[in-house]
């Protein structure tokens, strides 16, 4: 039940017979479970966790410490937590559940995709859904199948492409039906197409990412004036042509440290991309990613 990533201390508290099965399958950042409990455990969460982790009860109770709340767990009804605030849990036997288990950066990186600007911090979403119709019913049978998928010689680890779809339909029914801190810019209207000139200004900074161009080199490109250029950026990206390179230049710096093959210092692939305070590249590549650089490398 424990792994380097997440590690757990686990007290049986019943005089009775105790066991448990857990299949685990690791994809990535994501990961699907398929637990049974005999017995009645207490777990205790000893480190951090940067995922948010979504039980789908099919058999007996559960309850999670999460912050100052206690969120309870039977089937019918899912339990979605971000792992940095359970703290533990109380498993009650015979106990089954499915899990689902993401990693908060593919949850920014989605929600970054939807809002076209960059996210971070705590997703603040709603605990619970409906696991009988709906949008939470389709959940479950998404996780069924991700997890049978993946299982043993299952179609979908010779499918990478449909797996890929799957984990986003799972992703975004979670976005969309659960209440969190972005559902409310997530129920307006999609802004209106961006005008030439900001698509021309993206493409120069995608094209020229490695370069010390400034501001007036990426109105240049667009073809229209810097003010121009800056209200453009404000009313179609939400954000500063500047720091959309800023941004653009930490998902490369990302790209790299997920590719690394030979174990890069982390300040070396920092300075590639500029950024040369290497405390504020790390702490804007957790806000952005959910894990420091160095913890990127280690995968």
């Amino acid at each position: 039940m424990s792994t380097s990533q997440s590690p757990l201390k686990v007290i049986a508290q019943c005089s009775g017979p105790t066991a448990f099965r857990c299949n685990f399958v690791s994809a990535g950042q994501i990961v699907l479970a398929d637990c049974a409990y005999e017995g009645t455990f207490l777990v205790k969460r000893e480190a951090p966790f940067e995922k948010v982790l979504v039980f789908l009860p099919l058999q007996g109770n559960a309850s999670f410490d999460y912050g100052r709340e206690e969120i309870h767990s039977i089937p019918g009804r899912a339990a979605i937590l971000e792992a940095s605030r359970n703290t533990g849990a109380r498993l009650v036997g015979p106990r089954r559940h499915l899990g689902l288990f993401i990693d908060q950066a593919v949850i920014a990186n989605h929600l970054t995709q939807m809002l076209e600007r960059t996210v971070g911090g705590d997703l603040d979403i709603h605990p619970h859904i409906d696991l009988t119709a709906g949008a939470g019913l389709a959940l479950m049978q998404l996780v069924q199948n991700l997890h049978r998928g993946l299982s043993d010689s299952g179609p979908l680890q010779r499918s990478p492409l449909a797996f890929s779809s799957l984990c986003d339909a799972a992703i975004y029914l979670l976005l969309e039906n659960c209440p969190n801190r972005y559902s409310n810019e997530l129920e307006r209207a999609a802004p209106a197409p961006a005008p030439r000139h900001v698509k021309w200004a993206v493409d120069f900074m995608q094209e020229h990412k490695a370069e010390p161009i400034s501001l007036v080199d990426i109105a240049i490109a667009a073809k229209v004036s810097v003010r121009t250029l800056q209200q453009g950026f404000r009313q179609f990206r939400n954000t500063s042509p500047m720091s959309y390179l800023h941004e653009i230049r930490l998902v490369a710096a990302h790209r790299d440290l997920l590719e690394a093959g030979t174990k890069p210092v982390v300040a070396d692939i920092a300075l590639k991309w500029g950024f040369t305070h290497f405390g504020r590249f790390a702490a804007e590549y957790k806000k952005r990613f959910g894990h420091l650089p160095s913890q990127t490398l280690k995968r």
